[in-house]
């Protein structure tokens, strides 16, 4: 079974979504631990293409491919794992898009590949996203994180709308919020109420752990 799961590593780093989709058949078949072929091989080859970008030994593409490699895995692995009554340790739910007006999508796809890396399941919703999309998603998937970039100094005041929306709801206090983008500061985060910024996709990935560790620590206190 440790072929398997270093099989399932290895698509993952390839980018070969047929390989990876065989190998997670061939774990079912065989009856190998579900969990285990996720933690030992799609998500440790997710970390291994993480740790290459945040280098820059591989790029957008590939970084893409890997996700790719590792959703077409997971589409075999889950609902299996749901029959068997297990559940997959993940770091949060994130939901994340571009606001709505701005097209511009390179930097959040960066963010939403590496929080996949840092087992976070990640609901993208793209780019030129409606404030009342945003809020249907968090409800729909129980986020814990939302995460909103915006490339236009035109389209940032969307982002304040979304926190604006959610706190009109009563539901503001529920989500960690995360601001990004270009003309993005960390001034502007704490002018509309985010929990966070950060300048590069990486920072942003890791202080998305932190702050989404931190609101589980202090809910269930």
């Amino acid at each position: 079974m440790e072929r398997l799961y270093a099989e399932l590593k290895q698509a993952v780093i390839t980018a070969d979504e047929s390989f990876a989709s065989e190998a997670a058949r061939q774990v079912v078949a065989q009856g190998g631990d579900l969990l285990a072929a996720v933690a030992q091989g799609l998500s440790a080859g997710m970390a291994v293409v993480g740790e290459d970008f945040e280098r820059g030994e591989c790029f957008l593409p590939e970084l893409i491919g890997a996700s790719q490699a590792f959703n077409a895995a997971m589409e075999v692995l889950e609902p299996e794992i749901e029959k068997a009554g297990g559940g997959l340790k993940r770091s949060g739910v994130a939901v994340v898009g571009t606001v709505a007006g701005d097209v511009h999508d390179i930097g959040k796809d960066i963010f939403a590949m590496l929080l996949k890396t840092r087992g976070f399941e990640v609901h993208d919703l793209g780019a030129d996203v409606a404030m009342g999309s945003y809020v249907e998603k968090v409800e729909e998937v129980a986020a814990d994180l939302i995460g909103m970039s915006a490339l236009l100094t035109t389209t940032m005041p969307s982002q304040k709308e979304v926190i604006d929306m959610l706190s009109e709801l009563g539901m503001r206090d529920r989500y960690v919020v995360m601001v990004g983008g270009g003309p993005v500061s960390q001034e502007w985060a704490d002018q509309i109420g985010a929990d966070g910024y950060a300048e590069t996709a990486k920072d942003g990935a890791e202080l998305a752990v932190k702050l989404v560790a931190e609101k589980k620590a202090k809910t269930a206190a």
